[in-house]
């Protein structure tokens, strides 16, 4: 005689309704008004605003700053996550509050501290400057500004799976006598990559709608270092807002190309090593 399981949460239905309802109201409703609102320019005036070159150099920018943003937080941040799991040293739980400080610090001071630390006057920027390294107003603080901002998601994402990967494994592959190499690569990659790629993905979404600690490291120069949250904020105090509808289509329509194919490459990654 089988026994039915009974489900603490009510039943699908119901909970799938009010999924549906809760999403459509935060995310689906607010978004489906950019494209009604793009549609009513027209095709040839579409294609002129996003294909601009003003637009398309702020592609450039925002996309290419928040992949490198990204690629240095993954892997520095897999640094941070090893170290927080693996050692214990004197202020371990000061560096672990200080991991999750963008998450609570407001974006415009994250920006303006660090505009303060890297201009050519700042703390940081002044021993650079005999380097002939500029950061401040320029494509690196703006990659700087988004590193800020992404690492939390690369540390607190790595980090869990840290924690339930046993030393014993290591020790049994030394043990076996793997190098340090082939025991990173034969026992930890295979476990982390999936979660590697995320906290990827999640740096790099957040990096790309980044405003706030942006908005006074970069400058806002036209072709230099407007990124393209600016460029919309810009189209929306000239009230153009067909032009920064049209603008966030073509970025929305970016993200969820470039999580999706993310997305598949966490599968894919997720399927080729798991255990047969």
């Amino acid at each position: 005689m089988s026994v039915r399981r009974r489900n603490v949460i009510p039943g699908f239905g119901l909970t799938m309704g009010y999924t549906i309802v809760y999403l459509s109201l935060i995310a689906l409703i607010p978004l489906s008004t950019i494209l009604l609102k793009t549609a009513g320019m027209g095709w040839e005036r579409f294609w002129h605003v996003v294909l601009s070159p003003r637009v398309i150099a702020a592609y450039r920018l925002s996309i290419g700053a928040s992949i490198a943003a990204a690629v240095i937080n993954s892997i520095f941040g897999f640094a941070v996550a090893w170290s927080l799991v693996r050692y214990r040293f004197p202020g371990k739980g000061v560096i672990d509050s200080l991991v999750d400080l963008p998450f609570a610090l407001p974006t415009s001071v994250a920006g303006i501290t660090l505009t303060a630390i890297y201009a050519q006057n700042g703390l940081i920027g002044r021993a650079l400057a005999p380097l002939g390294i500029k950061v401040a107003f320029t494509p690196l603080g703006v990659i700087v500004a988004l590193t800020f901002i992404g690492l939390p998601f690369v540390v607190r994402t790595v980090q869990p799976i840290l924690q339930d990967l046993e030393p014993e494994l290591e020790e049994a592959a030394a043990t076996l006598g793997a190098s340090r190499l082939q025991t990173f690569r034969r026992v930890l990659a295979p476990a982390l990559m999936p979660a590697a790629i995320t906290g990827f993905a999640l740096a790099f979404a957040r990096a790309l709608g980044e405003y706030g600690s942006v908005v006074f490291i970069s400058g806002n120069l036209p072709m230099r270092t407007e990124v393209v949250p600016l460029l919309i904020m810009s189209k929306l105090e000239e009230f153009d807002y067909q032009g920064a509808t049209a603008i966030a289509l073509v970025m929305l329509v970016t993200s969820f190309a470039m999580l999706f194919a993310i997305n598949l490459l966490q599968r894919w990654s997720a399927g080729r090593h798991a255990p047969a």
